[in-house]
């Protein structure tokens, strides 16, 4: 089995998607501390399933099953979601989590309307947008490849260099206004690079599972810091372990899609960390609590001897 596995690494094609997937798990690892941060997790949720509508209807429009097509209508229906997400929020007493859960059903269950029309019509068994639904690493071309890996940097370069104006607004967005920095389009810039990172992973990871990509590393590499910088980079490797592993298991034709084993990969990595950090870790947290009630239990027995001494 080693031999196959090292005969599997070895092919040109399956490099390409390992490396594709590690940066999409690279760039929505970084992405999601963020999103953490601002207690804005289930937005990633809302823009993946709000990307399935807009694949379905670009695949009407066109009638092929172009990345590009899809990439545009996923785009433009993630926007349509965060502009609707804000003007629920803005024009109407519903809190945040409320307008999201709104935004998600509407919009994923319109999709399903839409995948089940074309599934029933005469090209429905030749479009394959069930794959989009859990990810399919496998069904990825060379093009695929290029153009998620371009994005996936493109978008780790932007979070590096606008890093100091995220951990900011993050943090403390009413400070950030009083330094004089526009949190609004900051805020906006952050939504857009989350729905570009759903956008390009929806044919590795899927609709469904993309929201876990971009939320269980960063939950996971909490546990390990309190700099923000290293659970940036902790988060980002976590991604990108869990994008390869589940590439890798889907390309050795096991006939599982990608979406499901990312995530089983990446919550591996977050039950790991919730067990065994060194500060945070609930192991370590037992071994101190079991140390101090040892050492509490021995001064009770020292202060009780000395009492009899006396």
């Amino acid at each position: 089995m080693i031999s196959q596995w090292i005969e599997a690494i070895m092919d040109p094609n399956l490099q390409w998607i390992l490396i594709g997937s590690a940066l999409l798990g690279l760039s929505s690892g970084v992405l999601g501390c963020f999103t953490y941060l601002r207690k804005q997790s289930l937005m990633g949720d809302a823009l993946s399933h709000a990307a399935l509508p807009g694949i379905c209807i670009a695949f009407m429009i066109t009638g092929t099953k172009s990345i590009f097509g899809f990439l545009i209508g996923a785009a433009i229906a993630g926007i349509l979601a965060t502009l609707m997400i804000g003007w629920i929020t803005r024009y109407s007493k519903l809190k945040q989590d409320a307008a999201l859960g709104i935004v998600l059903s509407v919009f994923f269950g319109f999709g399903i309307v839409l995948l089940t029309q074309i599934q029933h019509s005469d090209s429905g068994n030749q479009s394959g947008l069930d794959k989009f639904l859990f990810g399919q690493a496998a069904s990825m071309v060379l093009t695929d490849v290029v153009t998620q890996a371009i994005i996936s940097v493109l978008l780790i370069v932007i979070c590096v260099l606008f890093f100091k104006e995220f951990k900011i607004i993050s943090f403390d967005p009413g400070f950030a206004r009083g330094m004089g920095i526009r949190v609004g389009i900051l805020e906006q810039l952050l939504m857009l690079l989350v729905v570009i990172a759903v956008v390009v992973g929806i044919q590795a990871v899927g609709v469904v599972l993309m929201a876990a990509l971009l939320i269980t590393p960063a939950v996971a590499a909490r546990y390990w810091t309190e700099k923000l910088g290293v659970m940036v980079i902790l988060s980002g490797v976590f991604g990108a372990i869990s994008g390869c592993i589940g590439a890798f298991v889907s390309s050795m034709g096991a006939n599982l899609p990608t979406g499901p084993l990312s995530v089983l990969a990446a919550t591996l990595m977050f039950v790991i960390s919730l067990l065994f950090a060194p500060k945070r870790g609930l192991l370590m947290k037992l071994i101190r609590f079991t140390l101090l009630r040892r050492k509490t239990r021995m001064e009770q027995q020292s202060i009780t001897e000395r009492g009899r001494a006396v």
